[in-house]
């Protein structure tokens, strides 16, 4: 619709870097955990995505929600929530821990943060997880406080992203290991800096305590990344599909397990923990997953996007379907994520491709993330 604007309530948050974006000629938002997200700037999605893997980009991921477990069962209540072992995680640490239902359904997939013996932070993708730590932690009866806090976290990414964060708060952050946190001053205040973010292409997601802090924080970045070409960015599709990194909500729903999306590796499956959802899903270890997520490369013109599912054929059968899809601009083909079939699923194995423009194209199954082959 011509002219449309999204409404912003106190049920769709802004944050405190959206009249920063704003000012810097945001081109559309979307809505994850009822806060906005924007989702481009001047930059057509291409320009943006080669810019992100040459220079820097600063992102207003404020509606990346974090839920706080703190007290002497937070170790406890975490670990019920994920099958991951969390036994020997260690403060300072960040783990990708996919959550599920008692049916071993995919419920969230965060970054826990553990920074304390006795609290942790789940930064969470798009789904009410707060509520259902506070059900388990009342009906569990466990010693938890479960809240989210006023943090509003801020991701640097792109090839520069360790220059800038080391002009800012040190040359100590360039050592700083992959999915490690540490805790950096700022204006007198603490700010966690962790080696993370939602693309491949390196950098931090910072997390400021309060919206005063955090506007100073993203103006202070903003300022000292001038001669860096820094960029304001979002979530590239095209650097997300070619890098295998799945949405929750497109990819994986309460209908997909984790060992179908491809996290069997984060899944204690020797049943010598317990989490819910750990007897389903070792029935499901057991008899093998009968889907699993790979890549698609797809022939002809820029494809649409895909807001449905497309279907996948070998011959007359279905085998499955694709849930997100762009053309790339590297592999000069539409490039694509999609749930396949046992025995569909093997990278060389040729498909059609139902795109929502109504034509059927030739595709190739490709491994994740993808590669030139």
């Amino acid at each position: 619709m011509s002219g449309a604007r999204l409404q912003v309530s106190r049920r769709q948050r802004a944050t405190p870097y959206t009249s920063r974006v704003e000012a810097l000629g945001v081109s559309g938002f979307s809505v994850v955990n009822h806060t906005i997200l924007p989702k481009g700037f001047q930059k057509s999605v291409a320009e943006d995505y080669w810019h992100l893997k040459t220079h820097v980009q600063l992102w207003d991921v404020g509606c990346q929600r974090q839920v706080e477990l703190h007290g002497v069962d937070a170790s406890r209540l975490a670990q019920m929530m994920t099958p991951r072992d969390l036994r020997r995680a260690r403060v300072g640490q960040c783990l990708y821990a996919p959550l599920i239902d008692a049916d071993a359904g995919m419920l969230n997939d965060p970054i826990i943060l553990k920074l304390a013996e006795d609290r942790y932070w789940l930064s969470i993708a798009d789904a009410d997880i707060l509520l259902w730590a506070m059900g388990l932690a009342y009906g569990m009866g466990l010693e938890v406080a479960v809240s989210e806090p006023d943090v509003w976290p801020l991701a640097l990414q792109g090839p520069r992203a360790d220059d800038l964060a080391a002009r800012l708060f040190g040359d100590e952050l360039r050592s700083l290991p992959f999915f490690d946190f540490r805790v950096v001053d700022f204006l007198g205040e603490p700010v966690i800096v962790a080696r993370t973010g939602y693309s491949r292409q390196g950098g931090f997601e910072m997390y400021p305590h309060g919206f005063e802090l955090a506007g100073a924080l993203w103006d202070a970045l903003w300022q000292q990344g001038r001669d860096f070409d820094l960029s304001p960015g979002s979530p590239n599709l095209i650097e997300r599909v070619e890098g295998g990194l799945l949405s929750y909500g497109n990819e994986m729903t309460r209908a997909e397990n984790p060992l179908e999306c491809g996290l069997a590796r984060y899944c204690q499956l020797d049943g010598s923990i317990e989490y819910i959802g750990r007897d389903a899903l070792l029935k499901i270890a057991e008899a093998g997953p009968a889907r699993l997520i790979r890549g698609v490369m797809f022939d002809g013109d820029a494809c649409p996007a895909c807001q449905h599912p497309w279907p996948l054929s070998v011959g007359d059968r279905q085998v499955g379907y694709i849930t997100t899809a762009i053309w790339s601009p590297r592999f000069e083909r539409n490039v694509a994520l999609a749930m396949l079939d046992r025995g569909y699923w093997e990278p060389g194995t040729d498909v059609v491709v139902a795109s929502g423009d109504g034509l059927q194209r030739h595709g190739v199954i490709t491994d994740l993330p993808m590669s030139e082959r």
